[in-house]
Order: structure tokens, then sequence, then C-alpha cells
């Protein structure tokens, strides 16, 4: 059902583009304003958006708005082809507010995005090193390539600027016994765009002892590369490419 009225109300918002002008359905569309400090432009690709110019319709309503695109392009500062009643992400050159600098495609974004890791053995330190080097020796091969086993780590980034971690649980048991261990990852519960970047953020609920205090902590990515299959995210100390499946992918 929800997906339903999302569907029809896109299909009015494109209606309202293709003439063009203010009309009734334009009440209907959802308040938006802008976090402070943030200058994107948001709002949905119109009819008449192509590899040089984009016509968007303003999320808080009004008539759409023409931008070129053409060095953004030359660029690579478009991130996902809009299409039209997409929801982008718009910035403007400061110092001509009719050229977009860079455009992401907030539709292409969202969903579940995954990458593929690999254990490593976990070291005991506890041990000496020749005892360790000589316990990893003693490992066969086959018994190696039977625990090394990759698994699928990723993000998804929901409707309504939710997240969640793919992959790795909070707080599950650890076997301290296993001999290889699986890489840490940050939880994240929530995410945004600001001023073209990627903002992700963990909620981490702590108690005090007046009350219960929530802090947020979060990661600011620049998006590399966005495309309908292939994102790439580049964090404070490294990038990370991740992959839609087939089955998480957008028509």
């Amino acid at each position: 059902m929800k997906k339903l009225i999302f569907c029809l109300t896109a299909m009015l918002l494109v209606m309202a583009c293709s003439v063009k002008t203010k009309s009734p359905e334009m009440g209907m569309m959802p308040k938006h304003e802008n976090e402070p400090g943030d200058s994107t432009r948001y709002g949905l690709a119109c009819d008449g958006t192509s590899d040089s110019l984009l016509i968007l319709l303003p999320i808080e309503g009004g008539d759409p708005d023409t931008f070129y695109i053409i060095r953004a392009s030359h660029e690579h500062q478009i991130f996902g082809r809009p299409h039209i009643g997409d929801e982008l992400a718009v910035i403007l050159n400061p110092d001509d507010t009719t050229e977009a600098r860079k455009v992401i495609n907030i539709e292409r974004l969202k969903g579940d995005w995954r990458y593929q890791v690999t254990p490593t053995f976990r070291r005991l330190d506890s041990l000496p090193e020749k005892i360790r080097n000589i316990r990893m020796a003693q490992i066969p091969d086959s018994v190696k390539s039977r625990l090394l086993v990759p698994k699928e780590y990723g993000i998804s980034l929901k409707r309504g600027h939710l997240a969640q971690t793919i992959g790795s649980k909070r707080n599950r048991n650890t076997n301290e016994m296993s001999p290889v261990e699986y890489p840490k990852v940050r939880h994240y519960a929530y995410w945004k765009l600001f001023n073209g970047k990627l903002i992700l953020e963990t909620d981490t609920t702590r108690l005090s002892e007046q009350a219960e205090k929530k802090t947020l902590n979060h990661d600011t990515v620049e998006i590399v590369l966005l495309r309908r299959d292939s994102l790439v995210l580049r964090f404070k100390d490294h990038e990370q490419a991740f992959y839609r499946k087939k089955k998480d992918s957008i028509k």
C-alpha cells in the first residue's frame, strides 16, 4: 500500500513537471526545509532533462528550474543518471546559479549495497610467538580454506533516511576459541545528504547517572561513483566499492 501511494504521488509530481506551471496537486507535495548550512537543491527530474540540461521540480514546490550540467558531466559529477520522476540532490555553482556542479540521484542511492570480506586468523597474543607460529603451521591448507570463508557485508540505505548495516550483527556472541575473526564495522542507523556528501550516522545510546543520554556519531563520506549496480564511497581512511545484487537492483 505504501509503495502504491508513493507511485501515485510521483505520477502527480511528474505531471506537474510536464505542464511547468503551478497546479492544485502542488499542495500535496511534502513540506521540506534544508538543514542549516545545507545549500543543496532537492527536487524531481522533469521531462526535458537531457545530457546537457536538468529540469528540476523543487521539492518545496513552485515552478521547475533549469540548470546546465555539461561541465558536471565532463567532470564526472553526475552520480546516477537522472530519469523523469527521480529524486535528485543538486549542488549549484555559487558563481552561476544556472549551472549545477554536482547531481546525485537519490533514488539510485537508496537500496542494499554489499561487498565481500575475508576473515583473518585470530592472533593469540597470550601465547609466545614461536608457539603461535607452530600452531598456525599445523593447520592443514584444506582446513584454512574452510575457515577463511568470505562473507557479505554492506549497508542498506532505506526510505525515511533509515540505514542498516548488512552482515554484521550487533552484540552477537563471538566464539573466542575460533581461530578466525571478521573485520569490525560501524553500525549505521541513519543517513542523509549534506552539501553533496553522504552522512552516515550511528545511533549509540549511553546511560548516564541522571538519565538516558543519546549521542550520535557520524561518518562524512564522499560519493566517488554511483551507477545502477555499482557504488564507491570514500571514507576518511579508505575507499570501499559496493555492488548491488540482481534481486536488489533498481529496475
